[in-house]
């Protein structure tokens, strides 16, 4: 396998890289602007990129992020994201990492400016917001505010049902029940003694409904015995607050707990599924000297396992040196990256080689 830099012909270069069976990524020198006009109707199945960001660096040969009013850097790029909805396909999705801007002191909201621009004016549908926590980021040596240790991550699809999301794949891995004493025992410690006791006492609840309480509390212990159910939670009418809220317009949860006295949450087998927050340590390790916007390949793993299907292609129209590629590689996908840089794309080659 080896990685190919094209320069020209772009569409005859996707159409042969994608008919392959090699997955070593497709990198494409040119401005995403134009190159993205040459790429068919619905071929892509994930897009994760990181645009440079508005007033931050000059980057080799210019390009988005250098415009005198960041209103123009907004337009610029939902002039490339409008062409990016034309080249995924209906089931796909778009991961769209971005961080904001001061201007005279004021925090601009450019990602939200962003965000809305998708969904008000081109009809992406946004699905999450995630925030990326960098842990131990850089120093902040400002003394007028507090620091800026987060960016976002959005999350947009072309139509609301029927994208590609395969959640399974990002779970974390359960702790498995055990037993003690002849008694299951949760991965957290859950043995169902407690609910039994609360369930005994309670006042709230009539002999019909502790009876119905005991038996579904055998039942869901059973559950966590076969494997069936991780862990869970009781919630009994008197005892627990019920999740969200007590209102039962508000809550179905809080109608369950009136008519029945009970209910439970159940954790799945396969383990929780990621949050909106990410603890993701800010990389160091592709060269700074020589591109200043790496992000953590750690960043693309769940949006390119949960939304690009095994046999599918992700793309990076600002890849820079490659790390959605990279990314993308690892976890056994197809990848296109686009950069008007060719020193960036070199530098992006050299990172493959130890996986080549």
């Amino acid at each position: 396998m080896t990685t190919l830099i094209v320069t020209e012909n772009f569409q005859s270069a996707f159409e042969q890289y994608i008919s392959q069976d090699q997955i070593a990524p497709l990198f494409v020198l040119g401005d995403a602007r134009f190159v993205l006009k040459e790429l068919p109707d619905s071929s892509i199945d994930c897009v994760m990129t990181s645009p440079p960001y508005w007033g931050k660096r000059e980057y080799e040969h210019g390009g988005i992020g250098l415009e005198k009013d960041y209103r123009d850097y907004v337009r610029h790029l939902a002039e490339i994201f409008l062409e990016l909805k034309r080249v995924v396909k209906p089931t796909g999705s778009f991961w769209l990492n971005i961080g904001d801007s001061y201007q005279r002191k004021n925090l601009l909201g450019i990602p939200w400016r962003v965000a809305f621009e998708l969904t008000d004016k081109q009809g992406w549908t946004l699905r999450n917001a995630v925030v990326w926590n960098k842990v131990k980021s850089g120093m902040d040596n400002t003394t007028d505010r507090l620091s800026n240790r987060y960016e976002l991550i959005f999350h947009f699809v072309k139509q609301p049902k029927g994208y590609y999301y395969n959640v399974d794949a990002i779970r974390s891995k359960p702790r498995a029940a055990k037993v003690v004493n002849g008694a299951v025992v949760s991965a957290t410690g859950v043995s169902g003694v407690r609910y039994r006791r609360q369930i005994e006492l309670s006042t709230a609840l009539s002999e019909q409904e502790k009876a119905a309480a005991y038996e579904a509390l055998d039942a869901m212990l059973a559950e966590v015995a076969a494997g069936r159910v991780a862990d869970f939670r009781m919630i009994i009418r008197g005892q627990q607050r019920t999740t969200h809220s007590d209102r039962e317009k508000v809550s179905g949860r809080a109608k369950e707990v009136r008519e029945k006295g009970f209910y439970f949450l159940r954790y799945h087998p396969k383990g929780c599924k990621p949050s909106d927050v990410w603890d993701i340590l800010p990389e160091d390790t592709q060269r700074r000297d020589l591109h200043f916007a790496s992000y953590p390949v750690d960043l693309c793993r769940i949006p390119i396992l949960a939304t690009c299907p095994p046999e599918g292609v992700v793309l990076d129209p600002f890849c820079g040196t490659g790390t959605t590629l990279y990314a993308a590689l690892t976890l056994g996908r197809k990848s296109v990256g686009i950069d008007i840089s060719r020193k960036y794309l070199e530098l992006a080659q050299e990172r493959f080689i130890t996986l080549l």
